[in-house]
């Protein structure tokens, strides 16, 4: 256990079904406010008021051209992210008629005619809107804030610390271990730095996935539109009021926004999620043969029965939580794409389910984290590994060899290095044989593992 999973759970957590609402509902604090079921009816009422607000200001359609300044200021709170009160009274709404998007509709009708709208005004609520009008424009703001406000944050953080390691731990030799059998040294900052790299590659995409958005009625083609206001150039207005949201707008869809965007999305996001799994096994991998020490925490207790024990706990809570968040990414993106001729609902059961794998994602990258916040580099541990394996300079030897025209090089550091050690004094022996200048002979004689480095720390400062 970490120690954010221990802090005092409320009675209510203790009852969750779900980890994120239970155990971990502290640290996905954020993400609830974003996609629980009050935080999407709360997205639907403020899509609501804003079309409506489009349609008398910037359609400017005749029949809301004498709307009262109170209605308009009432449709402008409810485009702002309503109070919680606003989500109980919809849920009771739609308690009573058992669809939960009409709900939103009647609650907006009820708000707008507390403040004097007429009946007329009031049938401009939801006009020629089909529910996925109002979902999709929902989920595409809920899903734009959990990367930008939430996601980008902490991934950011962590290439940050990752280039802030590069650079610290630049000049630390350490043994390569390639299918995990020793192999050409590196610096612990060149490896920091290849995952700091990769991490902002995937993290840059996953930030320019287009969030879009669509409102054209029940097929997309905007046909209850056009049958009531053949004058107006709906085509153009729906893009304004797409991109006044901040969305991309997608002109070409059938009842559903495609989702394309939304598998792109998880894909980029599954993408960074993979990278990071790999790092915390490399770094489990790591602490296990001592090359990291754990800083010990007072008070806390690391096995049940071994008391000595101190274990990479946050890698292994993030690795499982990535793999959760990823099984889940990598459905959406299958999925949401696919729907039966012009619509079906299958979608919808899925599309709530898009924070849980957000929230896991979350936990993840936090747990990623604490655990290098815990660890700290053992140099001597690691000088000891490269001076037990004099071998790894046979790459160095042989290919000097190659150059000066030496035959069979690879060949002869076989014969003397595959599968045994080998230690300085029988490299040095062997190095005096070769046929090859003065000068690289006794350069090639002083090499030490730990100088074999190649530009490891040129490239560890740079990241």
């Amino acid at each position: 256990m970490t120690r954010a999973e221990t802090a005092a759970p409320s009675a209510a957590a203790l009852h969750a079904l779900s980890p994120v609402d239970g155990r971990y509902a502290d640290q996905c604090a954020e993400l609830r406010g974003l996609f629980s079921e009050a935080a999407l009816i709360r997205h639907r009422v403020r899509v609501e008021a804003l079309w409506f607000l489009h349609l008398a200001r910037e359609l400017r359609l005749p029949e809301l051209a004498a709307t009262a300044p109170a209605v308009l200021a009432a449709a402008e709170r409810l485009a702002e992210i309503p109070a919680a009160d606003e989500a109980v009274a919809v849920k009771a709404e739609e308690r009573r008629i058992n669809h939960d998007v009409k709900a939103v509709e009647y609650h907006v009708r009820h708000r707008l005619a507390a403040a004097g709208a007429t009946p007329a005004e009031l049938e401009f609520v939801h006009f020629a809107c089909t529910s996925e009008d109002v979902n999709n424009l929902a989920y595409a703001l809920m899903l734009k804030r959990a990367r930008d406000e939430v996601l980008l944050p902490a991934l950011t953080g962590l290439v940050g610390w990752l280039v802030d390691g590069a650079h610290a731990h630049a000049e630390l030799p350490m043994l390569s271990r390639t299918h995990g059998q020793p192999a050409s040294p590196t610096t612990l900052g060149k490896e920091f730095a290849n995952v700091a790299a990769r991490l902002k590659h995937a993290t840059d995409a996953f930030a320019r996935v287009p969030v879009r958005g669509k409102i054209n009625g029940a097929v997309g083609n905007f046909n209850a539109h056009l049958a009531a206001y053949p004058e107006v150039d709906w085509r153009a207005g729906s893009r304004r009021f797409v991109e006044s949201l901040g969305l991309e707008w997608n002109e070409y869809t059938i009842q559903i926004e495609p989702h394309d965007w939304i598998a792109e999305y998880c894909d980029a996001l599954a993408r960074t999620n993979t990278i990071l799994l790999d790092f915390c096994r490399d770094a489990w991998g790591y602490v296990s043969v001592g090359y990291f020490r754990q800083r010990v925490v007072a008070g806390e207790v690391g096995s049940s029965t071994m008391p000595h024990k101190v274990n990479p706990i946050d890698f292994e809570n993030a690795e499982g939580n990535l793999g959760l968040a990823t099984a889940w990414l990598r459905h959406f993106a299958d999925k949401l794409p696919v729907s039966r001729w012009q619509r079906d609902l299958t979608d919808s059961t899925v599309l709530r389910n898009v924070g849980v794998a957000l929230a896991h994602a979350l936990l993840a990258f936090r747990s990623c984290r604490r655990g290098l916040g815990r660890i700290e580099p053992d140099p001597a541990r690691m000088a000891a590994d490269l001076d037990a394996n004099w071998e790894v300079l046979g790459e160095a030897i042989q290919t000097v060899m190659r150059r000066y025209g030496v035959p069979n090089a690879y060949e002869r550091l076989k014969d003397l290095t595959r599968g045994r050690r080998v230690d300085g004094p029988a490299l040095a022996e062997f190095v005096a044989t070769l046929p090859l200048p003065e000068d690289v002979r006794v350069r090639l004689a002083r090499l030490r593992p730990h100088e074999y480095v190649g530009l490891a720390v040129e490239l560890a400062r740079d990241a």
